[in-house]
């Protein structure tokens, strides 16, 4: 696949919000984690953190709405025709945007789509938030929670292998993209658990869980596994949150 011409523009990037709940800044940290940043090791589990990201000037009204139809039309082009339909002219032209406008919100076609699965977690987050899983144990809840994230995305497998592959592909450069999508995934899962203020111990276990989620979608995108086979994996990777519960007990 030709490479395409990237015009040198600085990017244009939201200001990322200032985690302020417990739990919000424990998904941050445990994002941190995930792709790499260095922490103490005797740091708290809710210590707060500036921000997961480079402050940058938070985006008006029409750039907001201009980077929503952007990422709108990456999610409909790698719903048609996967990771190669998604080329930056083509989304350019169909968000109505210039190809250097566009450029400055997203450097890459991998920064996109990142931040596409980014933006679709954060859509079934909301989702997930008006209809919570049902299950009697933190762990019972959060492998429903994943299991039906992870059935929304079997509805679109293109756009789901789209997304996995500019994940698996992300070098240094894409690091604060990659964060959001861990702590979008980590702020899931914290609230299938119905955690606001997790231990380390928990933290632990919840990046266990969302890399193993991620292998999963990965195998099945694949054809290496079958839905059976991810839900029984998920739902072991799940039985680790008994034995951070007091007691070894779930809640």
């Amino acid at each position: 696949m030709p490479a395409e011409a990237k015009p040198s523009a600085k990017t244009a990037q939201p200001k990322t919000a200032q985690p302020t709940t417990k739990a919000e800044r424990s998904a941050a940290d445990a994002g941190r984690s995930a792709t790499g940043a260095e922490k103490p090791a005797a740091r708290s589990a809710h210590a707060a953190l500036r921000t997961v990201q480079p402050d940058s000037p938070p985006l008006t009204e029409r750039q907001e709405a201009r980077r929503r139809r952007i990422l709108h039309a990456s999610a409909q082009l790698a719903s048609r025709g996967g990771f190669d339909a998604v080329q930056m002219r083509e989304v350019a032209e169909s968000s109505q945007v210039a190809l250097g406008t566009l450029y400055r919100y997203f450097p890459s076609k991998i920064h996109l789509l990142v931040a596409t699965m980014q933006d679709q977690l954060a859509h079934m987050h909301g989702t997930l938030r008006k209809k919570p899983p049902a299950g009697d144990t933190a762990a019972e809840r959060v492998a429903a929670t994943l299991m039906r994230a992870f059935r929304a995305l079997q509805r679109e497998p293109h756009l789901a292998d789209a997304m996995v592959r500019a994940l698996t592909f992300a070098d240094r450069s894409v690091s604060p993209e990659v964060d959001q999508v861990s702590r979008q995934t980590t702020m899931i899962i914290l609230d299938a658990m119905g955690l606001d203020d997790p231990t380390p111990d928990q933290l632990s276990a919840v990046r266990v869980i969302g890399h193993t989620w991620h292998s999963a979608l990965i195998t099945w995108l694949s054809g290496r596994a079958s839905i059976a086979q991810v839900k029984i994996d998920i739902e072991t990777v799940c039985r680790l949150i008994d034995l951070t519960e007091p007691g070894g007990k779930s809640t």
